[in-house]
């Protein structure tokens, strides 16, 4: 069973500001001739780093609700300009829309198991749901009437 990871998305508003802003750190990657994948560097290394990478995702919160999730391809050891271990996280390209849920603010990263995820929002979720706008979703998620 997968493990996955929950991280606050700083800064977008929404699940398109956060695929424009990977797309252009892409870009600034392939301008430097490093691997252009969207990724995110930390600190340390996640513990269980191994459950992780056997197909787990990282779900973002944007503006204090779960709205999105990428898959974890891969997660590589690297020491900064400073010579402090670091650890990035690397992504597949997808951002995938989940079922809303409201998620206060927290440092870090927390874990969540798969029984735990939202499910995808897609064709096997509710077209209303999936159809419904990103904007209202995250309002309705707000109001506690999703």
């Amino acid at each position: 069973m997968a493990l996955h990871l929950i991280k606050l998305s700083v800064g977008p508003a929404s699940i398109a500001d956060l695929a424009a802003r990977q797309a252009r750190g892409m870009e600034e990657a392939l301008r430097a001739s490093r691997p252009a994948a969207p990724s995110h560097v930390t600190r340390t290394l996640p513990k269980r780093h191994r459950e992780i990478t056997g197909g787990g995702s990282i779900f973002w919160v944007i503006r204090g609700t779960l709205s999105c999730r990428q898959a974890i391809t891969a997660i590589e050891p690297l020491t900064g300009a400073d010579g402090i271990p670091r650890c990035r996280l690397v992504f597949d390209p997808r951002l995938i829309p989940v079922a809303p849920r409201p998620y206060r603010p927290f440092q870090g990263w927390r874990y969540l198991t798969a029984s735990d995820a939202p499910a995808d929002l897609g064709a096997e979720t509710s077209g209303e749901l999936a159809e419904m706008p990103e904007a209202l979703r995250r309002e309705l998620v707000g109001l506690g009437l999703l």
